[in-house]
């Protein structure tokens, strides 16, 4: 396993501070139990596990830095490790998909590649002020580059060209946070969330953006919003992720993270997804030994 720290900051609309979320993130780690009940040992649990040096450049423009966080990627996502990059803005997400292209179970054909998107917010505008290349566009600029499905989970923020173009690409399956964490309907839809979890199959890459939990749990990323999920399901949604059996896991983002400047809440609890999403990946290679 590699961590990847990518403290990339280029177009924020409202909060600001991603860039330090990565270090927060890897500080807050320290303070995260490393027993598991997944696992048989605490981790590393057999596995080597190394932090990389963080991405940098010097590059001026925005899509000199998103070229260059796709060649820090591309060094990493090629199967011989799994990846766990921390961000920095969701932007982050499109050089990553183009980087993963080249993933031994992908064949340099990212039309076989599943994003599962923990988010708020769609990130489907073709543009967020004029910008193709935002925070608000990282999952269409993900679908434009070939990326085959996208099933959001949490969503509940969005403009109505995201709906619309939701609910007419049939490569996206938007599953909106009211309908599983509601009062009326939340059980029965959390049962069907959950078993399209189990029946997903081939290779997937999981994004998770912090806000995607409720915004009690993540106060300081940049846009908190309510109604989400709260710690618990978005675990179980992990490692459901990880154990339904015609998926693997190929790897996976942690971003929009944001340090609070009076509190650890947010970073703490980036650095528990994170380290989650590494014991879930534990976990799945010890069943493949069994």
């Amino acid at each position: 396993v590699v961590v990847l720290p990518v403290p990339f900051e280029m177009t924020t609309s409202w909060g600001e501070g991603t860039e330090k979320g990565p270090a927060a993130c890897i500080e807050a780690s320290s303070q995260v139990e490393l027993y598991d009940p997944l696992l048989p040992d605490d981790l590393p649990c057999g596995l080597d596990i190394h932090t990389a040096e963080a991405w940098g450049s010097e590059a001026g423009t925005l899509l000199e830095q998103l070229d260059s966080i796709h060649d820090y990627a591309a060094k990493w996502v090629d199967g011989a490790q799994f990846p766990v990059f921390l961000g920095g803005e969701h932007g982050i997400l499109p050089p990553l998909m183009q980087a993963a292209s080249e993933h031994p179970e992908i064949g340099g054909d990212l039309g076989r590649l599943t994003l599962v998107q923990i988010d708020a917010h769609a990130d489907l505008r073709d543009d967020l002020g004029g910008e193709r290349f935002s925070h608000g566009t990282a999952v269409r600029r993900a679908l434009d580059a070939g990326v085959g499905r996208v099933v959001q989970i949490g969503t509940r923020a969005l403009s109505r060209e995201e709906a619309a173009f939701s609910e007419s690409d049939e490569r996206v399956e938007t599953w909106f946070a009211r309908d599983f964490m509601g009062v009326c309907d939340g059980q029965a839809g959390w049962a069907r969330l959950t078993e399209r979890i189990d029946q997903l199959e081939g290779a997937v890459w999981l994004t998770f953006d912090v806000d995607g939990l409720d915004g009690s749990q993540v106060p300081s990323t940049g846009t908190p919003v309510p109604g989400g999920l709260y710690h618990w399901a978005a675990v179980e949604l992990i490692e459901r992720l990880f154990a339904a059996p015609g998926v693997t896991v190929i790897g996976a983002d942690v971003n929009e993270i944001v340090p609070g400047q009076s509190d650890s809440v947010t970073q703490f609890n980036a650095a528990l997804i994170a380290t989650k999403i590494v014991v879930c990946h534990a976990a799945s290679r010890l069943n493949q030994k069994d």
